[in-house]
This record gives structure tokens, C-alpha cells and sequence, in this order.
């Protein structure tokens, strides 16, 4: 096994799923991702939105959406996702999804790079991303490095930061249009977008529990344009000599 492999994720099952979603504190973290998204995937119009991951049930992450068709492609059994499979290697087409939503689902995968190349081959030209995940200066990731994961939460998850996650959506020509931090129970760290008017709790953005990263694709106006150029002109190519001089004094048969 890689190095590459050793230091990512491992899939949770469904057991170790459903034991965070019962507590109290997987309710109400849920609870607060669900209302984030509630503030960006109204403004997703088109006709299919996907989630790509087992994380919450029966698509209640995706309740706000208003495009005409929603699933949810998880990796564990039991949770009324629509279908079943490594998000690794999605059945779907290319370019048949306008947005894409993933709820942890980079964390506890054994190759996040590839996820993230599946959920970009999908989009359309001007589909979203919306990429969610926990803070490795948060209070999960700091459990986690001194050995005090709190028991609930699913086992094998490895954390990345929103500066890496920024990165990889780069890499893959993906604009990110917004980083959104949120925590539950700090009132001082409600959630917050980076470039938001700086205040008091803005000392505590860097440690927020978990984070929101929404991220488009980049359209080249210039492509669009040499394809309508290329068929204006191409009708002009195949245009034969008028009729209507021919016999006239610059036709050469008329001159002979």
C-alpha cells in the first residue's frame, strides 16, 4: 500500500454512521449543515443535483434544492440513499449534473483526489461543487491527534483544510466563489464567510468545527464565441456564384 493510501480515509460503515447521526451531537451538527445548504442550493436552477456519499438519510441535506431531480449515490446500506457505489467511479454520464454536493464524503475516501475528478467529469460547463468537510484545527481533528475521538463520531476519517480542499478544486479549473465556517454551541463562532466584516469572533474563524466550500466551474466565453463565429461562417463557405449574372459581361462564356 502507498504512502498516498495509508494517509487517506477509510469508508465507514453503516453502523459507525448511524451511531453519530443518533447523538446529540451528529443531530445538531447535521442539523446546522443542512441549513447551509439551504442557503446556497436554492439558487442551483436546472434539472438533476446529486450528493455523492451516505451522510444523513433519505437525502435530507438535499430538502432545499429546487431543481427537478435530486439522488443520493452513498456507500452504505440502510440510509434510503437512491443508489449504492464507489464515489470513486460514479455511473453517471459526463456533463449531466448541474451541482454536486459532498457531504464528508472526501474524508473518509481512500483517494479524495479521484472523487473530486468524478464530481468535476459530471458537471456540466457551468455546474457547482459544493464541498463540505471538518476542520483538522477543529475540535474533531484535535480529538483526533490526542487520541480522544469522541466515541460516536465514525472511525477512519482523515481531515483536511479548507486551504488544501481550495487546492485541489484549482487543479481542477473549479473557481471557489465562497468558504463558509460554521460550530455548534460557540455563540461567538456563528457561521461566518471568509471576507465578512471582521469582528470579535473573527478570532475564532481558524478553529470552527467544520466548513462549507462552494466552488464553480470556469466557463471561457472566448470557446463559446469561436463556436458561434465558426457557424456563421460556414455557410458562407458553401455559397455558390449567383445565377442571375451569369451571361453577363464578366462571364467568360458570354465574352467567348
Amino acid at each position: 500500500m502507498s504512502r498516498n493510501q495509508q494517509s487517506s480515509g477509510r469508508p465507514f460503515s453503516h453502523q459507525s454512521l448511524g451511531q453519530w447521526l443518533d447523538s446529540s451531537r451528529g443531530q445538531q451538527l447535521l442539523a446546522l449543515e443542512r441549513q447551509e445548504l439551504g442557503r446556497v442550493l436554492p439558487e442551483i436552477f436546472g434539472r438533476h443535483l446529486l450528493q455523492i456519499g451516505s451522510w444523513g438519510r433519505e437525502g435530507e441535506l438535499l430538502s432545499s434544492c429546487e431543481t427537478r431531480h435530486h439522488a443520493v449515490i452513498g456507500s452504505v446500506t440502510g440510509c434510503g440513499d437512491s443508489a449504492l457505489a464507489q464515489a470513486e467511479h460514479l455511473p453517471v454520464a459526463n456533463k449531466t449534473v448541474d451541482a454536486v454536493v459532498l457531504p464528508h464524503c472526501l474524508e473518509f475516501s481512500r483517494s479524495p483526489h479521484n472523487v473530486l475528478r468524478e464530481a468535476n467529469r459530471v458537471l456540466t460547463d457551468r455546474g457547482r461543487i459544493y464541498v463540505m468537510g471538518f476542520n483538522p484545527w477543529g475540535i474533531w481533528g484535535t480529538r483526533e491527534r490526542l487520541g480522544m475521538r469522541y466515541r460516536a463520531f465514525p472511525d477512519g476519517a482523515r481531515f483536511y483544510s479548507v486551504g488544501r480542499i481550495c487546492d485541489w478544486l484549482e487543479l481542477l479549473d473549479l473557481e471557489v466563489i465562497e468558504i463558509r465556517r460554521f460550530s455548534i454551541g460557540f455563540p461567538w463562532n456563528k457561521p461566518r464567510s471568509d471576507g465578512d466584516a471582521w469582528n470579535l469572533g473573527s478570532l475564532a474563524r481558524p478553529f470552527s468545527e467544520a466548513y462549507l466550500v462552494s466552488a464553480k466551474k470556469r466557463v471561457l466565453p472566448m470557446n463559446l464565441i469561436g463556436k458561434v463565429q465558426r457557424a456563421q461562417v460556414r455557410p458562407l463557405v458553401g455559397v455558390a456564384t449567383p445565377t442571375a449574372r451569369r451571361g453577363g459581361p464578366s462571364d467568360p462564356a458570354s465574352a467567348a
